[in-house]
């Protein structure tokens, strides 16, 4: 039996505090995940979350997962509802996802106080539901809320819950350390202790931690060595309070460690990057000591370490840094991330390999520039132009020259507030000078770049910008502080992201601005 890899980074690790997901922003997530190999991706609670609902709408047609299944979550049928009348199980089944995973109440303290209802009524909206999803051609999985406190309270109810799911067809049963309180070894003897009790192989069991013991993914892997083959992650560790078992550190310790195969082929060595992608998206930094995909997981300071580094790197590292994507740092004489470099390079069709000057110029570019605070990791748009500037042969002829703009902010005397930008700019020889209002000093000069352009580039009407992400850098303070700004930009048919950073969170937005519209251009015009 196989192992399957569970993310719920959309739901469980969008409750993290600061996180607000937009669809697009689930779409690309989703993207990223199914690139690094999970085998199931939980997008949400349809019914429940009218935001789910669109991205399960959306994702019909707009998704092309390789590796990945979707999975709509949701909870049992209510207590004294008909299963076939409810609702919210009836959402699950409209999201059309091949695989619903249902939350049950397992802890018999819940059930009587949070649900008000009875053991055995609970124990019929468990078989209900399953036995309903199974019978319109659903795969059912189970989440057991709360169930390691509530099989220390009364091992023989959670135990009756635990039966009831697969009596009915579900295909797993997840036990749910939902207030995080577990040790690893308190996970393996319960493990033990559920399936002398019900009779169930472990490896039909699913395992789900929250980190407030600072344990989750010891107590994940904890699961796996004592059988369980069904393992929930959220990416980077993302969800409410202290957060959830970390993906990349759970399948790292899982392939790594104990060298079992959880992921296909190649993808683990796209962790660090996605890693920080999804960080990206989710608008909130990198941890740089994040285990394995972090900046700081293979630095290490000159000295003694350095010297023993020159002799053999694995002296001082755990595991070779490339088989998670990222790589080892002296903090003196910082390394370059050639690899990397050339992996993305590759992935978005340009080949560095035969042009070793080129890739040592991207190199330092892309240092150069992430050094005063640019992230390409997210941006692949931005990054493929820096890409072709340097590689002969490869660069685009940008759609416009920029003479200056302007942008005046009025705020009226009724309290309308009012943007207007002015942009000059020399299209295909010609110069054009336009004006217009907006919403806002970026949306204004949005706006006026657009107009300025149409008249050449009529497809700009298809381009829309989808989210617009700022973010204040570490370490620089006040209002003169440098900003980074992630403009996420769609035709329609798909999305694409850029960056620009500045001290002014205009002119960052700027730079982000045109290199969306540079890249939309020449996408949209490349031959066929």
């Amino acid at each position: 039996m196989t192992y399957q890899v569970f993310d719920t980074t959309l739901r469980d690790g969008g409750q993290r505090e600061g996180i607000s997901y937009s669809v697009v922003d689930k779409l690309a997530v989703a993207r990223l995940l199914d690139e690094f190999g999970v085998g199931f991706i939980e997008g949400g609670w349809p019914g429940a979350m009218p935001k789910d609902t669109e991205f399960f709408r959306r994702a019909k047609t707009e998704l092309d997962l390789k590796h990945a299944v979707l999975v709509a979550f949701g909870a049992t049928r209510k207590a004294g509802v008909d299963v076939a009348t409810d609702p919210q199980v009836q959402a699950l089944l409209d999201a059309e996802t091949p695989v619903v995973c249902v939350v049950a109440k397992s802890d018999i303290r819940h059930v009587e106080r949070a649900l008000r209802t009875t053991g055995d009524e609970n124990l019929a909206m468990v078989r209900d539901t399953v036995a309903h999803l199974v019978a319109n051609g659903r795969r059912a999985f189970v989440d057991c809320e709360h169930f390691f406190d509530g099989f220390r309270h009364d091992p023989d109810y959670t135990a009756s819950v635990v039966r009831a799911a697969f009596e009915a067809g579900a295909e797993r049963v997840v036990m749910c350390d939902t207030n995080g309180g577990m040790l690893p070894s308190m996970i393996t003897a319960a493990i033990q202790d559920v399936v002398a009790r019900t009779g169930v192989s472990a490896d039909r069991l699913g395992i789900h931690c929250q980190n407030d013991t600072s344990c989750a993914v010891a107590n994940t892997v904890a699961a796996v060595e004592a059988g369980v083959k069904h393992f929930q992650c959220t990416a980077n560790g993302y969800g409410e309070r202290p957060g959830n078992a970390d993906l990349f550190a759970v399948v790292s310790n899982l392939q790594l460690k104990l060298g079992l195969k959880v992921l296909p082929d190649g993808c683990l060595e796209k962790a660090t990057r996605v890693s920080t992608a999804l960080a990206e998206i989710a608008n909130i930094a990198p941890d740089t000591h994040q285990a394995y995909v972090g900046a700081a997981a293979f630095a290490h300071k000159a000295g003694l370490h350095a010297s023993a580094i020159k002799v053999d790197p694995l002296l001082y590292n755990h595991v070779d840094p490339a088989v998670v994507g990222n790589d080892m740092r002296i903090l003196v004489t910082e390394m370059a991330g050639r690899a990397s470099i050339e992996l993305k390079s590759r992935e978005l069709g340009l080949d560095l390999a035969g042009h070793p000057d080129t890739l040592t110029e991207v190199t330092r570019k892309v240092k150069e520039l992430e050094a005063g605070g640019w992230s390409f990791e997210a941006a692949d748009a931005s990054f493929e132009l820096l890409v072709r500037d340097v590689l002969p042969g490869a660069g685009l002829v940008r759609p416009f020259s920029l003479e200056s703009y302007r942008v005046l902010v009025e705020h009226r005397e009724d309290g309308a507030v009012v943007s207007e930008a002015t942009v000059k700019v020399r299209v295909r020889g010609e110069r054009v000078i336009a004006t217009a209002e907006g919403n806002g000093p970026v949306n204004a000069l949005d706006e006026a770049l657009r107009t300025a352009l149409s008249k050449h580039y009529p497809e700009l009407k298809d381009f829309e910008l989808a989210d617009y992400k700022v973010r204040i850098l570490e370490g620089s303070h006040g209002t003169n502080a440098i900003t980074r700004v992630l403009v996420e930009t769609s035709d329609g048919a798909r999305d694409w992201t850029t960056v620009g950073v500045h001290e002014n969170v205009v002119e960052a937005s700027w730079k982000a601005l045109t290199d969306a519209l540079t890249y939309g251009l020449a996408r949209t015009n490349a031959p066929a």
